[in-house]
Order: C-alpha cells, then sequence, then structure tokens
C-alpha cells in the first residue's frame, strides 16, 4: 500500500454508527477524521427480531451523510462492518439492500468472534508495545466482546449477547434507576457472562482494558467529576451506581460529562460493567484508544498482502484441521477459477468473487473428514458454523453454499441461484470438480466455457469425449441436473 493511501471504516452499532477516517503512512494509520451519530438502532428491534422501519430509516439517514465523505474512495480501500443487531435482526436484508445502494460499499455483518477480533486488532495497535498479556472488554449495544492477548495476537476470545441498548432496555424501563432494578441487571449480566471465567481466567493476564462505548463513557464521567483521568475503578463504579439511583430517572440525572447521546443506555452500560468487575474481582480498569473501527483499518491494510490477509491464515488452517488433499484442491483451484474468469469478464466485482471462489475450491473436500459419501453436505455445514476470523457471515455462508453445491440436486440451491454471479461461481466449481474426478490434472485449457444469458454452455475440442469418456459421462449427467433449475446448461461436442 502506498504512502498517503486514504482509508475508511465504519462501525454499524447497535447504539451508534461511527466513521474513521485515515491516511496509510509507513505501516501506521494517521486520523484524518471521525463521524459519529446515535441511530440506536438495538431499540428498534421488536419481539420477532424484526428491524422496526423508523430503525432502518435512522440508519440509512446516517449512511447518506456518511457516503458523502466517502465519494472518490475506491472498494478496496473502505470496510463497513456490521454487528450484534443486524447479526439478530431477521430483516436485515431488506436493510441492507438499501444500505449498500446509499453507502456504495458492501456492507458485512460480522459474527461476534469476527468481532471481537477486530477489537483486540484495533486496541493492540494503539497501546504501547507489551509483552503483557491483557484482558480487553468492549461492552456495546447488544454484545459485549471479551479478548485476552499478547502484543497484536489474539490468544483467546468471545462475544456474549447483552449490551447497555439490551440491558437498559430489559431492566430500567423508562429510564428509571433504583437499588433493585440495578441488582437485577448485574445478577443476569453476571448469568450471562458466567462462563467467561474460565475461558479468560485471572491467571492469564496481568491488566484489563475497556474498550469503546460505555467503557469511554464512564471513563469520562469520572474524570470529570475529581476521579482520576484515564482509569476506572471499582470505588468509581459504586460512586456512580449511587449517583444514578439518586436522580432516579434519566430525565432528573444532572452530572458532568455524561453526553446526551448516553443518558438512555448508561444504567444497562454500568451494570454490565460492574458485573464483570465483580466476576473477575477487578479493583480497575485502563480505557483503551484503538476499537473495533481501527481494527478494521489495520485488517484493510493486511489485505493488501496475501500473507497478511488473515482470511488467507484462516483457509489454510482449515484445510490443515480437517486434513483437505492440498494436491486435489490446487487442481479444483485452478480449474474453476480459469471457468469463471471465461463466463466473468466484465462482471463488478469479478475479482472479489472470483477469490472468494478460491476459497471454496481451497475447501471444497473439508466435509470428507467426516463422511466421504455426504462430504458437500458435511463441508457446507461447517463452513456456516465454524469460527472463521476475517471472513463476514456472508462470506463464509456463501463459500458453504458453493461446497455443498459442489455436486448432486440443484434443488437445494433454488434461492441462491437467482444470484447470477453465485450461478456463475457455481457452474465453474462443479465442472471443476466433476474434471478432477480422477485425482489428476485434466485436459481443460482447449474446453471454452460460455454465457448464453441465462444458461451456460461448454463447447469440447475435437476428439475431447473419445479421450475421456468418463469425464464426458458425467458432463451428460451434469446437464440433465441443470434442467431442474432456473439455468440451462448444455455441452457442444465438436
Amino acid at each position: 500500500m502506498q504512502n498517503g493511501t486514504l482509508l475508511a471504516a465504519l462501525d454499524l452499532g447497535s447504539n451508534s454508527f461511527r466513521m474513521e477516517i485515515g491516511r496509510f503512512q509507513s505501516g501506521h494509520i494517521e486520523r484524518i477524521e471521525y463521524l459519529k451519530e446515535t441511530v440506536r438502532q438495538g431499540s428498534g428491534l421488536d419481539a420477532q427480531k424484526n428491524l422496526s422501519p423508523d430503525a432502518m430509516e435512522r440508519g440509512w439517514a446516517c449512511l447518506s451523510r456518511f457516503a458523502e465523505r466517502l465519494h472518490g474512495f475506491k472498494k478496496p480501500h473502505v470496510r463497513a462492518v456490521a454487528t450484534q443487531t443486524l447479526r439478530e435482526a431477521n430483516n436485515r436484508d431488506v436493510f441492507l439492500a438499501q444500505a449498500q445502494g446509499i453507502l456504495g460499499f458492501p456492507i458485512e455483518v460480522i459474527s461476534g468472534h469476527e468481532e471481537a477480533r477486530l477489537i483486540y486488532q484495533g486496541v493492540s495497535r494503539l497501546l504501547p508495545q507489551s509483552d503483557e498479556k491483557r484482558l480487553v472488554v468492549d461492552i456495546g449495544g447488544r454484545s459485549t466482546e471479551m479478548i485476552v492477548g499478547q502484543g497484536y495476537n489474539a490468544l483467546a476470545l468471545e462475544s456474549y449477547h447483552l449490551g447497555s441498548v439490551a440491558w437498559s432496555n430489559k431492566y430500567f424501563d423508562k429510564g428509571q434507576f433504583t437499588h433493585k432494578a440495578f441488582k437485577t441487571a448485574e445478577v443476569a449480566a453476571l448469568a450471562v457472562l458466567d462462563e467467561a471465567l474460565d475461558t479468560f481466567p485471572p491467571s492469564e493476564w496481568t491488566v484489563a482494558y475497556g474498550s469503546s462505548g460505555t467503557v469511554g463513557a464512564v471513563a469520562e464521567i469520572l474524570a470529570q467529576n475529581g476521579w482520576a483521568s484515564g482509569l476506572i475503578t471499582r470505588a468509581g463504579l459504586d460512586w456512580l451506581h449511587d449517583r444514578l439511583v439518586e436522580a432516579g430517572s434519566v430525565s432528573k440525572l444532572r452530572l458532568d460529562g455524561i453526553k446526551e447521546d448516553r443518558l438512555a443506555v448508561i444504567g444497562g452500560g454500568l451494570s454490565v460493567l460492574r458485573a464483570i468487575f465483580e466476576l473477575f474481582g477487578l479493583d480497575q480498569m485502563l480505557p483503551a484508544q484503538g476499537a473495533l473501527r481501527q481494527g478494521a483499518l489495520y485488517d484493510l491494510i493486511d489485505r493488501e498482502t496475501d500473507a497478511s490477509d488473515v482470511r488467507e491464515r484462516t483457509v489454510g488452517w482449515l484445510a490443515q484441521r480437517f486434513s483437505v488433499d492440498t494436491a486435489q484442491a490446487q487442481r479444483v483451484q485452478q480449474v474453476s477459477t480459469a471457468l469463471f474468469e471465461q463466463i466473468a469478464l466484465g462482471d463488478q466485482g469479478r475479482e472479489r468473487y472470483s477469490q472468494k471462489l478460491v476459497w471454496a475450491s481451497r475447501l471444497h473436500e473439508i466435509g470428507a473428514h467426516i463422511s466421504h459419501e455426504r462430504a458437500h453436505h458435511h463441508g457446507g455445514y461447517i463452513l456456516d458454523h465454524v469460527d472463521a476470523p476475517g471472513f463476514s457471515i456472508p462470506e463464509q455462508h456463501r463459500m458453504s453454499r458453493l461446497v455443498m453445491g459442489q455436486r448432486g440436486k440443484l434443488r437445494k440451491l433454488e434461492t441462491d441461484l437467482n444470484d447470477e454471479l453465485f450461478a456463475k461461481q457455481l457452474i465453474a466449481m462443479r465442472l471443476a470438480v466433476l474434471l478432477c474426478h480422477a485425482r489428476k490434472m485434466p485436459e481443460y485449457q482447449d474446453l471454452e466455457l460460455r454465457y448464453l444469458g441465462h444458461g451456460f454452455e461448454l463447447i469440447t475440442p475435437a476428439g475431447w469425449a473419445k479421450r475421456y469418456p468418463q469425464s464426458a459421462w458425467l458432463l451428460e449427467e451434469e446437464v440433465l441436473a441443470w434442467q431442474k433449475s432456473p439455468w440451462s446448461f448444455r455441452v457442444d461436442w465438436r
């Protein structure tokens, strides 16, 4: 990446949408601009886990303002990620379809583990270099991430379903603060976080850091009211708890340092933070400067090279873990991408889709470790559910569907086949697996795959079918398989 390159990261959180713009300079990122808007999408989820129209409108309006600032940015230099609220929302596709059109860039809904990884990356990059083992806690609107790491490496990470918005809505109805409400909220938080003590035992780390929203807000309030700056103590949390109970409600709260956008969620955030202090027996926590958005920015730098791209490392790790035949994976990758290039030339985003096909090809036999006969089904299931650092939930799902669809009937992919680029990826994958059936490199260089508008045609060189009768028979079977799909496929034997 060249010095001076502008990068942007967007964090579509449950309480706020944030955008960080930075300039790459000799391996580091210099902040250029930071924008934040309180959107409170997390409060717009109904009992059926659907986003309300108002919540979607607030999000779209915010993204339209962000989009103006991103005018002129290149797609590889922008990463937009969405977290717990959109992970939960059943109608997230409705929101995302319009949101991506407004923003002009893809929006990735990331898993809780990926969110935790990016948080740690952002925090560690902005801390002084140290060999200390650290616990990092990020209390968001609807999820709380915890990570133990050393240097730039996350050693253990987890995401829990509780946060400032969720706990405020559930335990501080109408913004009322009482001792009983705090006690109930903290006991409930401890119940959710109980297993964290086994995952992140205090013996495995020496310093606790807090990242982003709730921790930053509490640290600012305490500093503005005479407590030590840059430090959250148990005594400070008790003092803040007492001030909220004394006020009795959000409407009567008068407290230096508390921002307007934090008022509605301060009760829920404080109760979760107090529960974390109690769970780990903490006396203090240090606010960290880095957060999810900084992690996403540094991830953009890493993606510039395969050696640094965490997705490459994840694919390699999964292939090793599930004993994938790397030679066969390489053959399928080479053939599938060559065929895909023939039919996707000129398609927008072709390189990104080709890369996803590469990863799916390298992992297409991941399920064979469980069962050979149903390897494609097991492989699809694994890719849909495994923790895959660096990948968004939709990226994992797309690879899952390609692996599941590599052979067999196409009825199971009926909805996916409405996507033209997916259909092109799939035909390339299926033909590659078919042509490599003998587990040796096939003669594929003279095969021509054509896109016919709503179907595909494979043209073979003269005498090819006679030289490879088994492959020819499999191709005839493939023609029949596509007849039961919205797409057509034929072979021109020359």
